[in-house]
């Protein structure tokens, strides 16, 4: 017994016939005959009883349709799912990303990527970066977006996309350096800045262009991410250096409303982003196309 032999048999109980079922199938009805005689023979029972060219199902035969119909069933379902898995339309994808991206650019985004897979279930998870790059070596997670470097030591956990780019200054639009493209350390001297929490490297950073440039980096507002900083910052109570995923983040959000001019910071201070997967866990056919999508979408806002 076989999966040809049972989609014959099928056809002919449900056509009634050989010939209806040999023209649906696209076979010869000496083909189809000899199917229905090699699926008798090797089960040992007779399907039908013939009299002349007429075939009658026996209670063996309608047994058997049950259950050919359920695996010919299954097995039609498994090739369809498979096929949607493999044409990234069905299946699940699990992301973890830092708070900055997660609040509004990385929802933006899977939102289109899912548009047209009604099949794809996504799950988003707000972590620190070191507490992505753990669930990802874990292997909890398909996808991660992080603001650490992996370094040649960790390789033999993740996979990893690295793209940077340098940060940028934010303020009002009404403090008297928002018409500038480009704005320096020494330009901000003693002004109240909002940073990252100490031991953060763009705090180090931040603080090490401040004394190279000799201003004085007057901190006035620490945060765990840059979002939070934006409020202080409409508020005209700080200036801000942020990367440039939170500076999209608030343009998209805000649009024309928005009250925050961005421009070019110097000394630069580098942002780095990964993306990374599990090296001991082969992606899926729609991680590697979310990765793809993704990795282009944020290289289409940090090379602007």
């Amino acid at each position: 017994m076989n999966l040809q032999q049972l989609s014959v048999f099928r056809e002919v109980m449900k056509t009634g016939s050989v010939s209806a079922a040999a023209r649906n199938l696209h076979r010869t009805q000496p083909a189809v005959s000899a199917s229905l005689k090699a699926l008798e023979a090797s089960l040992g029972v007779a399907l039908f009883h013939r009299e002349g060219r007429r075939l009658t199902p026996v209670p063996e035969a309608h047994y058997l349709l049950s259950e050919a119909s359920e695996i010919l069933d299954r097995l039609e379902m498994t090739s369809s799912n498979l096929a949607e898995l493999r044409n990234r339309a069905r299946g699940t994808i699990k992301v973890a990303a830092m708070p900055g991206t997660s609040a509004y650019l990385l929802p933006e985004f899977v939102s289109g990527f899912i548009s047209e897979k009604e099949n794809v279930q996504v799950t988003l998870a707000t972590r620190s970066s070191p507490q992505i790059l753990s669930m990802i070596a874990a292997q909890s997670f398909d996808v991660g977006f992080c603001d650490i470097k992996i370094d040649q030591a960790r390789r033999d956990l993740f996979e990893s996309v690295h793209i940077d780019r340098d940060c940028v200054v934010a303020l009002r639009q009404d403090h008297r350096l928002a018409d500038r493209s480009s704005i320096s350390a020494i330009d901000l001297d003693n002004q109240p800045m909002g940073t990252l929490h100490d031991g953060h490297r763009v705090y180090e950073d931040t603080e090490r262009a401040f004394l190279q440039s000799g201003a004085r980096f007057n901190v006035r507002v620490r945060a765990q991410f840059f979002m939070p900083l934006f409020h202080f910052i409409e508020a005209g109570q700080i200036c801000a250096v942020v990367d440039v995923m939170s500076a999209e983040s608030y343009r998209r959000l805000h649009g024309d409303r928005g009250v925050i001019h961005f421009a070019d910071f110097t000394p630069s201070v580098p942002f780095d982003y990964s993306i990374v997967t599990p090296l001991q866990k082969p992606p899926s056919v729609l991680a590697q196309d979310f990765v793809f999508q993704w990795e282009r979408f944020v290289r289409g806002i940090v090379d602007l």
